[in-house]
């Protein structure tokens, strides 16, 4: 996929207005499968309140996009080429901090990516349905809305980076 320009980008950020003359939330989608690109752009340019901003297949692809266009919210998967999505969310989040819902199969309520996933700034998670069918993901689709509706009002913090260890304390001498 080409780059976007700045004109286009521009463009598209002045031209997404939803009903009512509100500006719509520009969502942009990370996820390295075609098909789950395809399915949640599908729901989310069918909520009159927002529009896909862009899509990317990788983080390497999704941080050029993320300049270019500066979407509201991220969708963000978890197993990805290139770089994992928590890895990408934790240098999102020290350097550009934005709305980020996690979208994946390893995204359950519990789970250890997701509570690192949150830890580091996640908005909200939603598991993706197995297998990918159309019909289990039509199904999550207010969900889905929902919760990129819930995190572009989120305030996100940046991400401090991690402190060193403290050296253990010096020790009294032992007689």
């Amino acid at each position: 996929m080409p780059r976007a320009s700045a004109r286009a980008a521009s463009a598209a950020r002045s031209s997404s207005s939803a009903e009512g003359g509100q500006v719509a939330i520009r969502v942009l989608i990370i996820d390295d499968s075609p098909v789950m690109r395809l399915l949640l752009r599908e729901i989310i340019d069918g909520a009159p309140d927002m529009k896909v901003a862009g899509t990317a297949a990788d983080p390497i692809e999704a941080r050029e996009l993320i300049k270019a266009l500066e979407p509201d919210v991220l969708t963000l998967d978890v197993e990805m080429p290139k770089m994992n999505g928590v890895e990408f969310l934790r240098r999102l989040m020290k350097l550009r901090p934005m709305p980020v819902v996690m979208i994946s199969t390893l995204t359950e309520q519990g789970s250890q990516t997701t509570l690192e996933a949150l830890e580091l700034g996640a908005v909200d998670f939603v598991p993706k349905p197995a297998g990918h069918s159309l019909e289990a993901l039509k199904q999550s689709a207010e969900e889905i809305r929902d919760k990129i509706r819930g995190a572009h009002g989120a305030r996100v913090r940046t991400l401090r980076a991690e402190a060193p260890p403290s050296a253990p304390p010096a020790s009294s001498a032992l007689a």
